[in-house]
């Protein structure tokens, strides 16, 4: 049991709790069209099943059926994502709304696999490794190709605010790289969640404390918590496939 399961089933359970107070998805992120049949049901039914599988994330023994399930939830945001990219490849936003929710996924799937066999997880751990990484690639790639968007987020009392945007892209680029390459893994995956945690602290807590009833506010501060639960699962799954 790692803090970082706990970090990623508690942003889970906010997401649900947010859900199930505004009888909706969290459609900056959760891009399911209106028009959808039952599109209010669903809502409250993704809320439960994240509120279920979070829970089930802060226990050992149900730590793998609830990351099973916060997975496959992720992945229906991140196909309907994806039909965003199809349909509009040239807007690079699409391409950040499905890394993010990819990373979620990805996230799960390695602390589902945790309690598989030692070389069965060892491999599929890897495979995670690399497609958060490629994540990030995105994330980085984000940061600098929408720099103006991007430095309109940085608080204003930071000197040079578009540096820090590029900055905080270069660094998702070399994080993303080490992960793929394996040179310095650990290392940058846990330089990735103090990164996470820093834009929650600089970023989203302000928002939220100037609209501490909004729903975006809100839920922006439960998806960035969900973004650093996802790295931190990743960066203890890369620690501790190095003690083994």
């Amino acid at each position: 049991m790692t803090l970082g399961n706990r970090v990623y089933g508690l942003a889970a359970i906010a997401l649900g709790a947010i859900g199930l107070v505004w009888g909706d998805f969290a459609t900056v992120w959760q891009p399911v069209p209106a028009e959808t049949p039952g599109y209010g049901v669903l809502a409250y039914a993704a809320a439960g099943l994240l509120i279920a599988g979070g829970l089930a994330m802060l226990f050992r023994r149900s730590t793998p059926g609830g990351a099973l399930v916060l997975a496959s939830l992720y992945a229906v945001f991140a196909l309907l994502w994806g039909r965003r990219v199809l349909a509009a490849p040239e807007m690079f936003g699409t391409w950040l709304g499905a890394a993010e929710q990819l990373a979620l996924v990805v996230a799960g799937a390695v602390a589902a696999v945790g309690a598989l066999p030692g070389e069965v997880r060892a491999g599929r751990m890897q495979i995670g490794s690399v497609a958060f990484g490629l994540c990030l690639l995105v994330f980085g790639a984000a940061h600098l190709i929408l720099l103006k968007e991007t430095a309109a987020f940085v608080p204003e009392w930071l000197p040079r605010r578009d540096l820090w945007a590029a900055g905080t892209g270069i660094a998702d680029v070399l994080a993303g790289l080490a992960l793929l390459s394996g040179i310095a893994a650990a290392l940058a995956s846990r330089l990735v969640v103090l990164m996470f945690i820093g834009f929650g602290a600089l970023i989203w807590a302000p928002i939220l404390y100037a609209d501490p009833h909004g729903h975006i506010p809100l839920t922006g501060n439960a998806i960035n918590l969900a973004l650093v639960g996802a790295a931190w699962v990743l960066a203890d799954s890369i620690a501790r496939a190095r003690r083994a």
